[in-house]
């Protein structure tokens, strides 16, 4: 099927704050709609199953030892992306251009908020993302090997092979869409399906073997308090985090309002339901205790349940799908900085479009050489905190962004988001909880305020840039 030219320019009846990102003066080569329904999905999928599973659950364990917290702490993270990808699913529908939160953020609060989110993304919030999902390929491709990964000997080895990963996939990204594409949907399909594997494998042996032990009590004493919950809460997020990353390529989806909502909320549903699937196994293996210290979760479970070979197994699951996580963010987050570009809130060479490829090229290579340069510099720890406290202000912007984005002439999306206006609200309510629990845990306060406090530095760096002129 030839693929659907991208719209020159959205309609004014929007009344946009700002220029739009599709200009209506001289031509020049575009991105294509070429992501069909199941590509689609691929990008939720693909974009949100990475190493957080793999690797968050003992965090989360560690902050609520029992049974009942641990999963009502991924029931939360569930509802949280599904609230969310209710809302965007409807201003996606209405606004289906390159670039999604960023569009979003600057359509719906003016171009400061799309400059802001997109220096989040420049100076912290990719390139974090990046670095610690290739930590966890790269640590994982160690143990296939025989290597411990923690061992300090190799700690550097395992950061120069997470940056070559880096590398490699923006590669893939940079020579077309459709081979981006293609590599997507097989690792997807891996991941998924081996985490099913993982799943029933779990269940047929841990359960036979253990019965209900390992889920009573339900709640022993000291396993839950608020705070906790709410810290546990941002790991999880961690790991649900890439529902909203198709809303980038939106540009390139075909029939975007069809298949803008239904990839999303679609996508979103099938990571919460294997999600709480998978935790639910890890506990019908490892009691509350070992699932707190147990660093590589999955690997272990294999290694009661199948042996060895389990071990080999799930080490090749976790380097697929974070591989593919790699490359899935390469295809997507590029995007928001293709778009700034075009709006005049980045330099311009970054909107240039390969004329053989079609892919925004400069846009690729600036991403994955932030994310090579951060996974060099710090840990896994360092990285998935920071991305998380960063993005969540911007989900915020974005979700908000439909109470302003109603009120508008023209806005007429093909989805609408069910029981307007709760499931936004909870969202926003969700996320100034987590925010405010941060800042109030003497633990987590000063490194939160410390990443807001980047994010607020870009306020200054946009009045002296493009506040005043296009750069």
């Amino acid at each position: 099927m030839a693929a659907a030219p991208l719209a020159s320019a959205r309609s004014v009846a929007y009344d946009s704050p700002m220029p739009t990102s599709h200009s209506e003066t001289a031509p020049r080569a575009q991105l294509q709609r070429r992501l069909g329904i199941w590509s689609a999905l691929a990008v939720v999928i693909g974009s949100t199953i990475g190493s957080g599973i793999f690797r968050s659950p003992a965090g989360i364990a560690d902050k609520l030892p029992g049974p009942l917290p641990l999963i009502a702490v991924w029931v939360a993270g569930g509802i949280f992306a599904i609230c969310g990808a209710l809302t965007l699913a409807e201003v996606a529908s209405a606004l289906p251009y390159t670039g999604g939160v960023y569009v979003f953020c600057r359509d719906g609060w003016g171009r400061l908020a799309g400059f802001l989110f997109g220096w989040g993304q420049v100076v912290m919030i990719r390139a974090a993302s990046l670095g610690a999902i290739a930590i966890t390929f790269s640590e994982y491709l160690f143990r296939v090997l025989g290597y411990n990964p923690s061992a300090d000997e190799h700690m550097w080895h395992v950061r120069w092979v997470a940056a070559v990963a880096i590398g490699l996939t923006g590669a893939f990204n940079y020579v077309g869409v459709r081979f981006a594409s293609t590599v997507s949907n097989v690792t997807v399909a891996a991941k998924y399906g081996g985490l099913l594997f993982i799943i029933i494998a779990a269940f047929a042996i841990g359960l036979p073997m253990n019965g209900v032990s390992n889920f009573t009590p339900a709640v022993p004493s000291g396993s839950f308090t608020l705070p906790m919950f709410g810290l546990a809460l941002v790991s999880t997020l961690w790991a649900f985090d890439g529902w909203a990353d198709l809303s980038y390529n939106a540009g390139e989806v075909m029939n975007p309002g069809r298949n803008l909502p239904r990839a999303l909320i679609g996508g979103t549903l099938a990571v919460i339901a294997i999600y709480l699937a998978a935790n639910l196994a890890y506990l019908a293996v490892l009691p509350i205790e070992t699932m707190r210290h147990s660093r590589l979760v999955a690997a272990d479970v294999a290694q009661v349940v199948i042996g060895p070979a389990g071990v080999a197994f799930v080490s090749i699951t976790v380097m697929l799908s974070t591989f593919g996580t790699l490359n899935t963010v390469l295809f997507t987050s590029p995007r928001v900085f293709f778009a700034m570009a075009e709006d005049g809130l980045f330099f311009k060479q970054v909107a240039k479009v390969h004329p053989k490829f079609e892919t925004p090229y400069v846009a690729i290579t600036l991403t994955a050489g932030l994310g090579m340069a951060f996974v060099l510099l710090r840990t896994f720890e360092q990285l998935a905190d920071a991305f998380v406290t960063a993005f969540l202000p911007f989900y915020l912007l974005a979700v908000a962004s439909i109470f302003r984005l109603r009120r508008k002439p023209g806005y007429s999306p093909t989805f609408r988001v069910p029981l307007y206006p709760f499931v936004p609200l909870l969202f926003i309510a969700s996320v100034l909880y987590l925010l405010g629990n941060a800042v109030v845990q003497p633990d987590s306060r000063w490194s939160t305020l410390g990443v807001l406090g980047v994010v607020a530095l870009g306020v200054p760096v946009y009045y002296l840039t493009v506040g005043k002129k296009p750069l």
